[in-house]
Formats: C-alpha cells, sequence, structure tokens
C-alpha cells in the first residue's frame, strides 16, 4: 500500500507549521509544507493537518476568510470524501467556519464558532488538559486512544470559546461531536477547568462522520519532555539532549493520529 500523502497547510498568517509539522515527523509521518500560492496542488494528498496561527489577521471572525480560501475548497472536498482533516488551533476555527465541524449544517454555514474568550475576551495563554469524552473509535484520529484520555496542551488563542444556539448544542451534545473537554490535571471535569467560558467545555469537535477533529488548544506545545513544566527532564536529561526532547505528553494524539494516516 502507498504512502499516504499528508499536507500541512499554510494560509497567510499560519504561525505554527514548522512545529507541527516536527511532531508528524517525531511519531513517524512524512508531511509536505504546502503554501496558500500551490492551492491547486492539495487535491494530490490524502491528509490534510490545518495548524495553528491568525489567518488573513484574524479579519471579521477567527478562521473565517480562511474558510472562503481556495485551499479550503479542497479540504472540504477530501473531507466530503473521507480523507482525515485534523485542525490546530486557528485550523479548527476554520473547520467551523467552514461548517466541516460539526458538520450539523450545510458547507459554509456554520452551525457553531469557536469565537471571543470569557471573561471580557482576553487572550489567554495557560496550560491546560483536555480529556476523551467521546468512545476513541467515535472518531478515527483518536481511535488509538484510551478511554478518557487525558492530554496536556497550550492554550494560547482569544477566541476560543465553542458558541452555538442552546438548539445547537444539544445538538452536538447530543450527536457526540465533543471529542474533548478541558479538565485538571487530576482529570476532573468542572468549570474551573475551562480557560475561556467554552460552552459544554468543549475543547475539540468533530464531524458525523469522525474524519475531521478540530482542537482549540495545542497539543505539539506539550509534546516533547522538555515542554512540561512540571517535569524532571533537567535533572533525568543532563547531557543527554535525545531526552529532553523525546516526544511526551500531547504526542499521544499524534501518535494516534499517525495510526490513522498509516490505516
Amino acid at each position: 500500500m502507498a504512502k499516504a500523502k499528508v499536507a500541512v497547510l499554510v494560509y497567510p498568517g499560519t504561525n505554527s507549521e514548522e512545529e507541527t509539522q516536527r511532531i508528524l515527523r517525531d511519531v513517524g509521518i512524512d508531511s509536505e509544507l504546502v503554501h496558500w500560492s500551490r492551492a491547486e496542488t492539495l487535491a494530490r494528498y490524502d491528509v490534510y493537518v490545518l495548524p495553528g496561527g491568525f489567518a488573513y489577521e484574524d479579519r471579521i471572525r477567527a478562521g473565517a476568510i480562511a474558510a472562503h480560501d481556495r485551499m479550503t475548497d479542497a479540504v472540504i472536498e477530501g473531507a466530503q470524501k473521507g480523507r482525515l482533516v485534523f485542525g490546530i488551533c486557528n485550523g479548527a476555527q476554520i473547520l467551523l467556519e467552514a461548517g466541516l465541524v460539526p458538520g450539523t449544517g450545510p458547507v459554509r454555514r456554520p452551525t457553531a464558532a469557536f469565537t471571543h474568550n470569557a471573561p471580557l475576551g482576553k487572550f489567554v495563554c495557560r496550560r491546560v488538559h483536555v480529556k476523551l469524552t467521546i468512545e476513541p473509535r467515535r472518531c478515527a484520529i483518536t481511535a488509538s486512544l484510551e478511554p478518557d484520555a487525558l492530554i496536556p496542551a497550550w492554550a494560547a488563542h482569544g477566541e476560543g470559546r465553542l458558541a452555538a444556539s442552546d438548539e445547537h448544542l444539544r445538538e452536538i451534545e447530543a450527536g457526540a461531536h465533543i471529542a474533548f473537554v478541558y479538565a485538571h490535571a487530576d482529570g476532573a471535569v468542572d468549570e474551573a477547568a475551562i480557560p475561556n467560558g467554552s460552552a459544554l467545555g468543549a475543547a475539540a469537535l468533530t464531524n458525523r462522520a469522525g474524519n475531521v477533529l478540530a482542537i482549540m488548544p495545542h497539543p505539539e506545545r506539550d509534546a516533547w519532555t522538555f515542554n512540561h513544566p512540571d517535569s524532571t527532564f533537567g535533572e533525568r536529561s543532563f547531557g543527554h539532549q535525545s531526552k529532553a526532547m523525546a516526544p511526551s505528553g500531547g504526542s499521544v494524539l499524534f501518535e494516534s493520529f499517525a495510526k490513522a494516516v498509516r490505516s
């Protein structure tokens, strides 16, 4: 079987493509950065990864303009054919604005959005944990995780609060579209664990088919031992750079993604 071709999309304003590509490499996935000027080549790829940043300066709403970019045309077409699509932070915002997740309405007519944080719309930059709330196989990208998997990540966004009408929030919840919720380090889930006021505590959403995952916090920013603020890697890896750079923490989500890509 031929290797899947993985594209990491670079919109005007994307800024997390390199660390995303680096953790993909470390979990065994070869990928290519595809610049917006090469949008016409995206149809050749089998898997799409949308990294974080500020595409089109987050004008109107985060992800709103990028959702109508030619790059996203290919992502929508691929998702509708069952190809894997993984969006992180700004990538997640783009997927919601494109209507690919939760996917409860027509394409490019979003029923939900990741919008201004509450309270006061302040930018949040802090370490968080997210907890898997769906049965792992509900989403292809999470299929290799353990039930109730707890993953560290970094929230770094001004617009990460899930917002939708009460009707659509009920639909999102009933359809098992909430893949991850914010949690404490011990796995407990309550309002205090939510950094941005996100409805239902949602940190990530998946679509009906389970081939698209949109996650707001950055697991790739907590994916190596040296990233962990509570780590003793300095004591354990003094003089051993390979230990400090060992994939860990948030890398577990990328390892699960890699298994989905290979399968």
